[in-house]
């Protein structure tokens, strides 16, 4: 018997593990439900790991699991796995149910392939397994496998009941603070049709019919792995990497999205109307932030952040006149990499890792006057008397599109001008 590939040992890593990056990656899914198959405490490691919004259901924010116990582990958890499924089909009736596995049944062979074969049939509707426990490998190949099943086994498997010359899906955004939403109301004002969001904000009948899309924007080239060109590749679907932090490049990208669709057979007409609603944009977001350019003009930030939101945010904190004078690139992709290399010039600093006493050492210098990223050193900053804000998936702030460019900049000049940090690295009186 062949041995199985899809859950065999992974490298060793630190950080999150494999099961982790795949229950991130589907639970923006909102109408789904998300069952963990495994012990309790694997719930506590995957849930609420992004405040995902949703504009309509919120099966997805239900905390599920079989909590297997030793008798499960003694005889199998194929029959508990089987019952949780038709109990949550009997009391909630999901469009589909993912059904992630974790180390302890990987490891005692629990098939939830077979069962969720089974339960599919059964209980006549998608039921599908995603088969990534924590040993297989660290986030990024949880999130991997996470895109492979849509790509495999929901894309395509459904038709919409119309589509446009305009259609287009929105890949890897998962709709922290709402910033899917900003980007489909953006999207939409400029003229498109964003049929589906995968996975941020996404329904799963409109994933399932997003192969008939005219154009594929992915926002995150990590946050499902490659499957912004995997689905590109198998439907023959133009696809872009775009970014939507900053007015800037939020311009750049809506441009480069119209120019795609109308060079596959758009109306003109809808080029020109794109153009009109950027300009309109544009202005309005430069008469917004005129008051507070005062505020950000000469400041030196610090970025701790990874991805796409590395050169994206530098070159958007250069346009409010700021000087970015560091970057983290952790989880950086090469490409992200050499763009925030440009976007950093000569005079910023490209950091690998950031360890403790070299960011305490770096905000003891004085060459900082605050500091963007995630929560983990928000301590650390505070202590040097410095203000900090929240970038990464903790935050409850939307930066995607022109509205968040403005609110970025404005909790920047918010924070900046507070007293209460000069106050903190003045000189004791005595």
């Amino acid at each position: 018997m062949e041995a199985k590939t899809t859950c065999g040992p992974g490298k060793p890593v630190t950080g999150s593990c494999a099961f982790r990056g795949a229950k991130m990656a589907l639970q923006p899914i909102t109408d789904a439900l998300h069952l963990i198959h495994g012990p309790i405490v694997c719930q506590g490691h995957g849930w609420e790991s992004r405040p995902t919004e949703s504009s309509g259901s919120t099966l997805h924010r239900l905390a599920l699991s079989t909590d297997i116990g030793e008798l499960d582990v003694v005889f199998g958890g194929d029959a508990r796995l089987s019952k949780t499924l038709e109990a949550l089909v009997e009391r909630y009736d999901p469009p589909a149910i993912f059904v992630y596995q974790t180390c302890l049944p990987g490891m005692t062979g629990d098939d939830i392939d077979s069962v969720c074969r089974a339960a599919t049939e059964k209980l006549r509707r998608p039921i599908l397994a995603i088969d990534a426990p924590g040993f297989s490998g660290g986030k990024l190949a949880g999130a991997r496998k996470a895109g492979r099943v849509l790509l495999d086994k929901v894309i395509g498997s459904l038709e919409p009941n119309y589509s446009t010359a305009t259609d287009v899906v929105l890949i890897g955004d998962y709709n922290v603070a709402g910033e899917a939403g900003q980007i489909s109301r953006l999207l939409d004002g400029a003229g498109f049709r964003v049929m589906a969001s995968i996975p941020g904000g996404g329904r799963f009948s409109e994933i399932a019919g997003a192969h008939r899309a005219q154009l594929a924007l992915s926002h995150c080239s990590q946050a499902l792995g490659d499957l912004g060109e995997q689905y590109s590749a198998r439907w023959s679907v133009p696809h872009i990497e775009a970014s939507f932090y900053g007015a800037a490049q939020t311009s750049k990208s809506l441009r480069a999205a119209a120019e795609k669709l109308v060079a596959k057979g758009a109306p003109r007409r809808f080029l020109a109307q794109c153009r009109s609603f950027i300009a309109h944009e544009e202005m309005r977001f430069d008469w917004r932030l005129r008051p507070l350019r005062p505020h950000l003009s000469g400041k030196r930030a610090l970025l701790m952040t990874g991805g796409v939101k590395t050169w994206s945010l530098t070159r958007a904190l250069n346009d409010f006149g700021m000087t970015v004078v560091g970057c983290t690139a952790n989880k950086t992709t090469p490409k992200d990499r050499a763009l925030l290399r440009d976007a950093l010039g000569d005079d910023g600093t490209l950091y690998d890792g950031l360890p403790l006493a070299e960011l305490r050492r770096l905000l003891a210098e004085g060459g900082v006057d605050i500091v963007l990223g995630g929560g983990g050193a928000r301590f650390e900053v505070a202590a040097a008397g410095l203000p900090w804000i929240e970038i990464n998936h903790e935050r409850r702030m939307a930066l995607t599109g022109y509205e968040g460019a403005y609110a970025l900049a404005s909790a920047i000049a918010n924070a900046a001008s507070r007293p209460s940090w000069r106050d903190l690295r003045a000189a004791a009186p005595w």
